[in-house]
């Protein structure tokens, strides 16, 4: 799993918005101490949390499951540009059947558990859709053989309001295991100037 922070909004794009209610705006200083403090106030104490929402985040986000990527899509308010199965499930044709004796070649195309039966039952899928695809099934009917832990990548852009919910309910203990692991790694991703405003949302790893 890899996270990549690829564009982010300057604070002072937030706090500009915040002053613009008040016509505040003699009192910025640019996305320094003042604004950062106003944002936090504002957004998070205060709870007028639709400012955060001037503030939006996009990451580059690859080997995931699919089944991390649908629960990716509870979280409606963001975009998420996602790997198509219809053009890139042809990567598998040349590929010689899988095995558990080569887990670093399977763990290529899927995502593996500590479950040796579950991982058995995932490379078996596997197989099922590699002989589909070189059956000559097209790529659009034979998708619906994939397994769960088929491995995909997307562009995914959220605002600062929506990603606080998601890392207050994807870094807690009940979370999947997976998506805990992506949510703290979009936690460490973020700016530096920008954590504080996240902090409070993250659950503790060892909670």
């Amino acid at each position: 799993m890899n996270v990549i922070l690829m564009h982010y909004t300057p604070l002072e794009v937030c706090s500009h918005a915040i002053r613009t209610c008040w016509q505040s705006f003699n009192k910025s200083d640019n996305g320094g101490e003042k604004d950062r403090e106003l944002i936090e106030r504002v957004g998070n104490k205060y709870k007028h949390s639709s400012t955060l929402e001037h503030l939006v985040y996009t990451f580059y986000i690859k080997g995931i499951s699919r089944a991390v990527l649908q629960e990716l899509a509870r979280h409606r308010v963001a975009s998420l540009s996602v790997k198509s199965t219809r053009y890139t499930l042809k990567e598998l044709k040349s590929e010689e059947p899988f095995s558990i004796e080569n887990l670093k070649r399977v763990e290529k195309y899927v995502v593996l558990t500590k479950n040796e039966s579950v991982n058995s039952a995932i490379i078996n899928s596997l197989n099922g859709l590699q002989n589909l695809l070189k059956s000559g099934i097209s790529n659009d009917i034979a998708k619906y053989a994939l397994p769960e832990a088929y491995k995909t990548e997307l562009t995914w852009t959220i605002n600062a309001r929506s990603l606080q919910n998601f890392l207050s309910l994807r870094t807690s203990k009940s979370a999947l295991w997976e998506i805990r692991e992506l949510a703290y790694l979009i936690y460490e991703n973020l700016p530096d100037k920008h954590k504080y405003l996240f902090k409070d949302f993250v659950n503790k790893k060892n909670g």
